[in-house]
């Protein structure tokens, strides 16, 4: 596939998602209402409406972004005490919405995202709100700058509605870490089936998303970090092309993995947000229209070991994806197990060298070592698991510049590229696909989480993007396809996410049970 750009492929999906018209409230999925949900604003299902419907409600005066983002922040004090999602609302954020109606009613509309309210991971600097990394070692004074992401955002017109939990420190410290789970915001339950995970790191983000609690959010993924919260939360989360978002005043785990992405309820909001993260670098290239399935080659990686509900939410898939004219091929992509005997130690190598540098931005401990004492002397920050091995680990891990680490990293760069270019070159394919995660597991602070999760593995090191999208359930807990692609396809994915979201229909509103059916693997 030749590179396109990405404001090309959104604004073909822009003009796609304009002509669906808005769905009436009394057709909302059922349990909706059972959250304690607030009025919608201007007659708006927020569960359901896209950027675009948006965008034209407000050019015709019958929305203004004062009135949605009243009633995103009317959500979250509403149905955020039951899955605890979001750590804290922006001061600013009606201030903001209030600016961009002015925007609008002059004629000075900045983009497709002004106006329109988005959550951050609370490991995103922001200026004007503590970015915590969900540690309490962060936890006081705000950063000095915003994140560069962050800085696009503002400059784009959206309204920074607030911040989102996280697994503590991107799960990133415990060799068993419980995820959705954190120090500063307790524990992120799945909106589903509240008594299941939400996945992580961005644990907050999806499950703030599939409640409804902002039109989109931005998550951080190193390997699974956006797509698993996503898949598990029914909601859709793009993890970019290494390099194309701005790594510059987020968190870090690893430079060479690290990347923020959006998620959002459906492909076209993702879309949109991405142009906008990406700023300058984004691929450009010729025009696009909404991609068909017709004719496109994918290969399906089953990953039996996630289970048999999950297989036969992959069948379905297939069936339906060939029922639409696609070309599927089942794959098996080569060096899976060499990438994950590589890919750990690197990570603690580049760890260490990374939060270093991050730590000498902010006030609190100056390095990991001040990081590890911290925990040790703060009780609450051991009180859902203790240990901080990953921590340790990374203190005794050879330095960057130790010839067997470059050695490493260098094999690592090498298989995981291979381990997509070969497959799709083999088989001629637009996307490999994949599930991506397992049905939720039962949270337990005591057990961690019970999570194999393969599939986010090989364009994570590689650096190349990849796209989970809602493509059905296990009784009531959701499991999304995972889509990945060439570096730099973002767009092409992006096109062809939203054909196969089209296709499936796989997403359904939560019901917020407050457990599973027997049954349900847990």
């Amino acid at each position: 596939m030749g590179h396109r750009s990405i404001a090309a492929v959104t604004a073909a999906l822009v003009a796609g998602s304009l002509l669906t018209a808005v769905p009436q409230a009394g057709a909302r999925a059922a349990g909706h209402a059972t959250a304690g949900s607030a009025p919608p604003a201007a007659g708006i299902d927020l569960d359901t409406v896209t950027i675009p419907q948006l965008q034209a409600r407000m050019a015709k005066g019958s929305l203004t972004s004062s009135a949605l983002t009243r009633a995103y922040l009317r959500r979250i004090e509403t149905v955020d005490p039951r899955i605890r999602a979001v750590v804290r609302t922006s001061t600013t954020a009606v201030r903001q919405a209030a600016a961009s109606d002015a925007r609008h009613r002059a004629g000075r509309v900045l983009g497709p995202l002004d106006g329109i309210p988005v959550l951050l991971k609370d490991n995103i600097d922001t200026r004007d709100m503590p970015t915590t990394a969900g540690s309490l070692a962060l936890a006081g004074k705000p950063p000095a700058t915003d994140a560069v992401l962050v800085s696009r955002l503002r400059r784009a017109g959206a309204v920074i509605l607030g911040k989102t939990n996280l697994s503590e420190w991107a799960n990133f410290r415990a060799a068993k870490p419980t995820s959705g789970w954190s120090a500063v915001g307790g524990q992120t339950r799945n909106p589903y089936v509240l008594d299941r995970n939400p996945c992580g790191s961005s644990s907050g983000s999806a499950a703030a998303l599939a409640a409804s609690l902002s039109q989109v959010a931005i998550g951080t993924e190193t390997d699974g970090s956006i797509v698993c919260p996503a898949g598990m939360n029914g909601v859709v989360g793009h993890k970019p092309s290494l390099g194309l978002v701005s790594q510059a005043g987020v968190v870090p785990i690893s430079a060479e993995q690290d990347t923020a992405g959006p998620m959002a309820r459906n492909v076209t909001d993702a879309a949109l947000t991405l142009s906008v993260l990406s700023g300058p670098k984004g691929p450009r290239g010729a025009g696009t229209r909404p991609a068909g399935l017709r004719g496109k080659r994918i290969g399906l990686w089953r990953l039996p070991a996630l289970g048999p509900g999950v297989d036969a939410v992959m069948t379905r898939t297939a069936r339906k994806l060939r029922a639409a004219g696609a070309v599927v091929v089942e794959v098996t992509p080569p060096y899976q197990g060499r990438l994950a005997e590589l890919e750990f130690p690197a990570l603690l190598s580049e760890f260490r060298r990374d939060i270093n540098a991050y730590l000498r931005t902010r006030q609190g401990p100056r390095d990991l070592a001040g990081l590890i004492a911290f925990n040790r002397a703060r009780p609450e920050e051991r009180a859902c698991f203790a240990g901080q091995e990953l921590f340790e680990q990374a203190l005794a891990a050879p330095p960057t510049t130790d010839p067997a680490y470059r050695a490493m990293r260098a094999e690592l760069k090498d298989l995981s590229r291979r381990s997509i270019d070969e497959t799709m070159a083999a088989h001629r394919l637009d996307a490999v696909a994949a599930p991506t995660n397992p049905p939720a597991w039962t949270t337990d602070c005591a057990r961690g989480d019970n999570d194999v999760i393969p599939s986010s593995t090989p364009a994570a090191v590689a650096g190349y993007p990849s796209l989970s999208v809602p493509a059905g359930r296990v009784g009531e807990l959701p499991v999304g396809v995972l889509l990945m692609a060439g570096d730099r396809q973002d767009a092409e994915l992006l096109a062809l996410g939203a054909a196969v979201e089209d296709r499936l229909k796989a997403w359904r509103a939560p019901r917020y049970l407050p457990t599973a059916a027997p049954g349900t693997p847990r």
